[in-house]
């Protein structure tokens, strides 16, 4: 339904990664492959901090919901592309697409809002040390994602409403691999002014103040680190905080780059090549959920040898339940 004149759709076609035939199968395997990863990894993080004791603290309980969202958020961002890799169909309903666009964005509010939590954590890990199960008890922690995932739900509202208070769109080609806010928006015919500054107001509420407030647990956290005496207390510190800060940097430069390029005179000019920021939105959704468990697995310890208690469990298991086999046949 590409055309000029102005007209209502019931659904949208969802373009794709990529137009060029040769290219469909890999990149299905490839966002196939990621998804199975991530996926894997996140449920491999909950099962960690389930099953031992150790590591149900503050810190781990903040990276259980992160494991969370990240799972829910791939999966609403790359199902379509999935379905479309093996039936072949391009629509999406039109209640469907407002949907993805809601719950997308409600998952990102909800991760940039659970990292400005565990910079709290790691501020008072920090900070004041002694206090720390004082302060980061579970009633603390309880409260802290409950806000978050409150939030979360109530911040993107009014962007999905707005959306569903246009009446008519030029075309219903989405030129993206799912529905997002802006490539959805830029298909309108109707005046999406006060959509715009929605826009701007929402990176500001839920990207900047987030940021801020974690740039302000780390100017603490780093001052305090520059106080301790000992070289291997301050590199001790520094690691204990160094996965997050990761997580933080990587999630808000992919956001700037996807979200808050320079606008130009018209409205939403500046999000005319969304061929150029699928790469973004494509790191965002899916490369970023599988190195959430990497960094913290790989950087962490506690994980780390969680993680290899629970595989000499296993080894164990199997090689006990094999020799109560050739046990029961040999009787037998």
């Amino acid at each position: 339904m590409e055309q000029g004149n102005q007209t209502m759709v019931t659904f949208f076609i969802i373009k794709g990664i990529s137009d060029i035939p040769e290219l469909k199968a890999p990149l299905f395997l490839l966002v196939l492959l990621i998804y199975l990863f991530t996926i894997g990894g996140n449920i491999t993080i909950l099962l960690l901090v389930c099953l031992h004791h150790r590591l149900p603290t503050p810190m781990y309980f903040f990276l259980v919901n992160l494991s969370m969202i990240d799972m829910c958020s791939t999966t609403v961002s790359l199902h379509k592309i999935l379905l479309i890799g093996l039936t072949g169909n391009h629509n999406i309903s039109y209640l469907s697409c407002i949907a993805q666009i809601y719950f997308f964005g409600r998952f990102v509010s909800d991760e940039l809002l659970l990292l400005t939590a565990m910079g709290y954590d790691r501020y008072v890990a920090i900070c004041s040390p002694l206090r720390y199960t004082v302060i980061m008890n579970h009633r603390t922690c309880t409260l802290l994602a409950s806000v978050c995932w409150a939030l979360g739900f109530v911040e993107i509202i009014p962007y999905a409403g707005l959306v569903t208070y246009f009446s008519c769109y030029r075309s219903n080609i989405v030129n993206h691999f799912f529905c997002d806010l802006v490539p959805v928006i830029k298909l309108s015919c109707s005046n999406t002014s006060a959509l715009t500054l929605f826009i701007i107001e929402g990176a500001v509420l839920m990207a900047l103040v987030p940021f801020l407030l974690t740039v302000l647990s780390y100017i603490f956290i780093i001052t305090t680190i520059l106080r301790i005496r000992s070289s291997i207390g301050r590199r001790k510190a520094f690691y204990t905080c160094s996965s997050h800060l990761t997580v933080v940097i990587l999630l808000h430069t992919t956001l700037v780059f996807q979200y808050l390029r320079p606008i130009s005179a018209d409205s939403l000019e500046y999000m005319d090549s969304v061929d150029y920021t699928k790469l973004f939105s494509l790191f965002n959704t899916a490369l970023l959920p599988i190195l959430n468990p990497l960094i913290y697995s790989f950087k962490n310890k506690d994980v780390k040898s969680a993680f290899k208690r629970q595989l000499r469990y296993l080894e164990y298991f199997h090689a006990h339940t094999i020799c109560k086999q050739k046990s029961d046949s040999t009787f037998n």
